[in-house]
């Protein structure tokens, strides 16, 4: 006797509408059923849901295609009319298939059920139905980030929820209908920051002169009892060149990279102890020709030794609670020689302002050899680099506890969509 087949999952969903009809012979005119074209097979399935009548599914309840025993189901996919399709399991003799994710609601589904009969000739059901509306009124809605424009490699992806989710299934339902996609290809996962808030980013840096597009097929999925995905905007960024600094605070030096090629290298001062640069990768936040730095800002009292009100060119920000790259005429004695800075990374005016002019907002800026501690992932910038990228994926409610390489899903995310 031969062991069943493995269950087998399959992208799709389906519901009824309609009444079946009469089937048709499977047998083609030289009486062989494996020469015939597929035969209808109304009357050898069946589903849970509406038969007509004008009603509608509840996108609520599991969807459900039976066998009536003269025949098996081999295959059922559904897709609705935006494209998405919805994940079902079909079980090891072909009797049974259910949905495994939620459909949408207020859309309409086509469906193409595939069986065979006992002497192996195919048949084929197709149908079309309609959801109908969620009986609750909350939504989640998405908002993408950052605005639309170019930026360095090291730019992540955000999404901002408009409410907490908290379920891990739940958040693999939103997560799976955030969509990333970047032509040249780039493996990438989002990351759960915390309730509210996802990260994406590549496995590695984006790739130069990419265009990213990122978009959210969550309206109208039901995310829980009470909750549906909403509508979302979405958004197209590209990149600009790879551009990356180098900051090496033992040796006060910074060197610059286009394309991987050095461009410029030059000296520098960083954090002296006590206030030491933060070590790892940052991603440039922003440019500022002239800011006011004052000590109170982190910390230091009025009247310190190391007080300090000063009003600086050239400022390249890379951390939220004011870590800037800067002009620091007062310390060009020391820049190549000493760390006498309060955690900035100072240069002379004339090096300070070729920075300013040659970087731009999710260029790279990374410290190493620093005494200070490494860079938070979040919270104080995109300091999302700073984790491997196998504690990346722990943070996505899809891949974490999966073998490291792309899954089949993220495959299929990376495969580029017409620009």
């Amino acid at each position: 006797m031969n062991p069943s087949p493995p269950t087998r999952t399959v992208v799709s969903c389906t519901l009824l509408v309609i009444a079946l009809s009469a089937s048709v012979t499977a047998c083609g005119s030289d009486g062989h059923p494996l020469s015939a074209a597929p035969y209808d097979a109304a009357d050898q399935i069946s589903f849970n849901g509406p038969t007509g009548d004008g009603k509608k599914a509840d996108p609520d309840k599991p969807l459900e295609v039976t066998a009536d025993g003269s025949g098996r189901i081999t295959d059922v996919t559904a897709v609705d009319a935006t494209g998405r399709y919805v994940a079902g399991e079909l079980d090891a003799g072909g009797g049974r298939w259910h949905s495994t994710s939620p459909l949408a609601a207020n859309a309409r589904y086509t469906v193409r059920v595939s069986t065979e009969n006992r002497d192996g000739a195919p048949g084929r059901r197709v149908l079309t139905f309609d959801t109908g509306k969620p009986l609750t009124k909350k939504r989640l809605n998405v908002t993408f980030g950052p605005r639309a424009g170019t930026y360095g490699v090291g730019q992540p992806l955000t999404a901002e929820l408009s409410r907490p989710v908290k379920d891990k299934a739940q958040r693999a339902v939103v997560e799976r209908a955030l969509k990333v996609d970047s032509m040249p290809a780039a493996e990438g996962a989002w990351h759960w920051v915390d309730d509210k808030k996802l990260h994406y980013r590549p496995k590695e840096y984006w790739p130069a002169k990419a265009t990213i597009r990122v978009r959210s097929n969550l309206h109208g999925v039901r995310i829980s009892d009470r909750l549906w995905g909403g509508r979302a905007k979405p958004l197209r960024i590209t990149t600009g060149d790879r551009v990356i600094a180098v900051t090496d605070a033992s040796s006060h030096w910074m060197t610059v990279y286009r394309n991987g090629k050095e461009i410029r290298s030059m000296p520098v001062t960083t954090g002296k102890p006590g206030f030491e640069t933060r070590n790892g990768v940052k991603v440039v936040l922003g440019k500022e020709r002239l800011v006011r730095m004052r000590g109170t800002s982190i910390g230091i009292p009025r009247g310190s030794s190391e007080s300090y009100d000063l009003r600086v060119h050239y400022a390249t920000r890379v951390t939220w609670s004011g870590e800037y790259v800067h002009a620091a005429p007062w310390s060009v004695g020391s820049q190549g020689y000493a760390n006498v800075s309060h955690g900035c990374t100072g240069m002379s005016t004339g090096n300070a302002e070729w920075f300013f002019d040659n970087v731009r907002e999710g260029d790279v800026v990374k410290v190493v050899n620093s005494q200070g501690n490494t860079m938070a992932p979040f919270g104080n910038g995109y300091g999302d680099w700073n984790l491997t990228w196998k504690n990346w994926r722990k943070g996505s409610a899809l891949l974490s506890g999966t073998p490291e390489g792309p899954s089949a899903e993220e495959r299929a995310r990376l495969r580029p969509e017409s620009v």
